[in-house]
């Protein structure tokens, strides 16, 4: 029969925590487990306008649930005793060499998020070893970029607008800049109707009404890097000013066509990606038009509502177009987990966007280091758990879909 006793000091040394807590903004991204853990934290620390800027989606936003429900539908099939002591997770995309299957994809407006901006997103896709590509709507410009992130595989996402000679400027500026791939966006026609802005009043840059006046109460070190650091402009292009639709509709052109692919191709000698695609044929199209890769996107949701699920296409286009033509999907992805279900049904590699924003409106360049890192040890996890030590074993054995 055990009988009690006082227990000793160095018994209990080793399991008391007494360091005391940490409160800073730092501790608060370490204790983020996931992505979603870094979007609750980003939501308490910016204006509701400017999270549903990022959060939000067209219309009832039944494209955005439907991308997140299609991933959760994936169910892994993996393989067990094999060794798995060493993880390999780099890749090729669009024939260059990538830490991991991932992109930080375009968007727009970032200094909204964070005044660090663009170039903070750049420095972690830097050292993270994955392209980076600056939006058309960026709030820094191509030069500044490169400047800030000279070794960083950089990208530039191209918006037609009415402007052609413009256009054909911002391609020579890109290419003078050392970029070495375009993406055309080409889903943006017109706006979407994205319900929250419309709410919210956003407009770019932000207006200080009564509303505002009080958000500043609950957000005042958000509003104070946006008072005392540079004005919110967009830095390629002059229009700013009004909603986010107001500003689609004034500048871009609804009457791009494949004859401006054309010219784009003809313009432009280093790799071509058009982000946008929604279809088989289409996908086949643009192949065929030049393009060295496809990102099947519904812009996050954000522009037409009830359209098709990227995961859904990925197949179906992967098994249609050459091999020489990388396909590339984004939308709902939020882990890990997603990367490797959607490299293992065909993908080349997943942008994200609303991800790494989560982070840099938790915290700068550090929230969105914080929010690479998660992506990098879910995936590298992911590959272990199934069994897999390459990107290149990840491939249909290692998925289903369930009904």
């Amino acid at each position: 029969m055990s009988r009690r006793r006082a227990p000793r000091w160095t018994e209990l040394r080793d399991n008391l925590g007494l360091a005391l807590p940490r409160y800073d903004r730092q501790a608060a991204l370490d204790r983020c487990a996931s992505v979603g853990d870094v979007r609750r934290l980003a939501r308490r620390r910016v204006p509701r306008a400017v999270f549903d800027y990022t959060d939000g989606a067209a219309g009832d936003e039944l494209s955005l649930r439907r991308a997140r429900d299609q991933f959760a539908r994936v169910e892994f099939q993996p393989r067990v005793l094999r060794d798995v002591s060493h993880v390999d997770t780099s890749t090729t995309i669009l024939g260059r060499p990538a830490a991991m299957p991932l992109v930080l994809g375009p968007t727009g407006f970032t200094r909204l998020m964070h005044h660090a901006g663009e170039p903070a997103v750049a420095a972690v896709a830097d050292r993270a070893g994955i392209p980076y590509a600056l939006s058309t709507l960026g709030t820094t410009s191509l030069e500044d970029l490169a400047a800030s992130a000279p070794g960083l595989r950089r990208w530039f996402q191209l918006y037609l607008v009415r402007d052609r000679d413009y256009c054909g400027a911002l391609v020579d500026r890109a290419r003078a800049a050392g970029y070495d791939t375009i993406i055309l966006t080409v889903d943006t026609p017109v706006a979407g109707i994205r319900r929250r802005d419309i709410r919210n009043g956003l407009t770019i840059p932000p207006r200080l009404t009564w509303s505002t006046m009080a958000d500043m109460a609950a957000h005042p070190h958000w509003w104070f890097n946006v008072l005392t650091t540079e004005p919110l402009t967009f830095a390629t292009l002059s229009s700013t000013g009004g909603t986010v639709a107001e500003l689609i509709d004034r500048i871009f052109d609804p009457t791009i066509s494949l004859a401006d692919l054309d010219w784009l191709r003809a313009s432009w000698p280093g790799d071509l990606v058009v982000k946008g695609i929604q279809s088989v044929d289409d996908a086949q199209m643009v192949a065929d038009h030049g393009a060295d890769g496809v990102i099947l996107s519904t812009h996050g949701g954000r522009q037409l509502e009830r359209a098709p699920l990227p995961l859904e296409l990925l197949p179906g286009v992967r098994a249609a177009l050459p091999t020489s033509v990388d396909v590339l999907i984004d939308g709902g992805v939020m882990g890990g987990a997603d990367i490797a279900a959607a490299v293992s049904m065909g993908a080349t590699a997943v942008a994200v966007g609303r991800a790494y924003l989560y982070g840099l409106m938790a915290g700068g360049e550090a929230g969105v280091q914080r929010v690479v890192d998660l992506l990098r040890q879910e995936f590298s996890t992911t590959m272990a758990l199934l069994g897999r030590t390459r990107v290149g074993e990840l491939d249909a054995d290692c998925v289903r879909t369930r009904p």
